[in-house]
């Protein structure tokens, strides 16, 4: 198991949002644009649920906001990069978010899903990756990143 495992180049934006609720809704329509969910309206309302619950800003410029449900099949992420000057995310460090990693997946493979959280946490942990990553000029760059820089 890889985290190329999950991606798709059409699932990679460069977002031009400056408010989390705006690059929220700028992923779900790319994911639902992709084919990916079932129910857009539903997807988008457990994900803000879930924003709410506790925020999704992890640190270092990232957020992993994410949904579980019984309508998805498999798991994706879909990345959004906002390479200007970053978005306030009420993250645990107070850093504008730059990266954003959105999770959706079946609600009945909790392991599968901690298994991703893991390898997705590990990579962001390199600085070169993230500095790599904001530098991108195209979703074939990206995805290159995590098939060739990362076992």
């Amino acid at each position: 198991m890889k985290i190329s495992d999950y991606l798709d180049p059409q699932l990679v934006v460069f977002l031009t949002a400056e408010s989390r609720d705006g690059a929220i809704k700028a992923l779900v329509d790319l994911l639902d644009e992709g084919g990916k969910l079932a129910d857009k309206k539903v997807f988008q309302e457990a994900i803000f649920t879930r924003e709410g619950l506790v925020s999704t800003g992890i640190g270092m410029g990232i957020a992993i906001p994410h949904a579980k449900m019984k309508s998805i099949g498999q798991f994706f992420i879909a990345i959004g990069l906002q390479q200007a000057q970053g978005i306030e995310w009420n993250s645990l460090d107070k850093v504008p978010v730059r990266i954003i990693f959105m999770i959706g997946g079946p609600d009945d493979k909790q392991t599968e899903y901690l298994q991703i959280l893991s390898m997705l946490t590990s990579a962001i942990r390199s600085v070169d990756l993230r500095k790599k990553l904001l530098k991108a000029t195209s979703s074939k760059e990206v995805m290159d990143l995590f098939t060739n820089a990362l076992p």
